[in-house]
């Protein structure tokens, strides 16, 4: 099963909250992948960072940049068994 984002919660800082579609949750700090001029209004500014949302199972800004889940969630491509990797210690949260 391909795990996407199902919903975005910002905590602090660039850190969020994501509820997951097999149901988990976790949280992930994703200050480091917002490099780049489209990202600079969301990396500097906490009321447009505050703005997250989903699209398609990505995280996604009302000025139109998106985040893949695949980074956000694994660093990149997710690995063969998903289960090994989604942090089960944070889906009590």
């Amino acid at each position: 099963m391909l795990v996407r984002i199902r919903n975005a919660t910002p905590i602090g800082g660039h850190r969020l909250r994501l509820g997951l579609s097999d149901g988990s949750v976790t949280e992930r700090d994703v200050g480091a992948l917002l490099l780049g001029p489209l990202f600079r209004v969301i990396r500097t500014n906490t009321t447009d960072f505050a703005a997250v949302h989903v699209v398609d199972g990505a995280l996604a800004w009302p000025n139109g940049v998106e985040l893949c889940p695949d980074a956000v969630l694994w660093g990149g491509l997710p690995p063969a068994d998903v289960s090994d990797r989604v942090d089960r210690a944070d889906s009590s949260i």
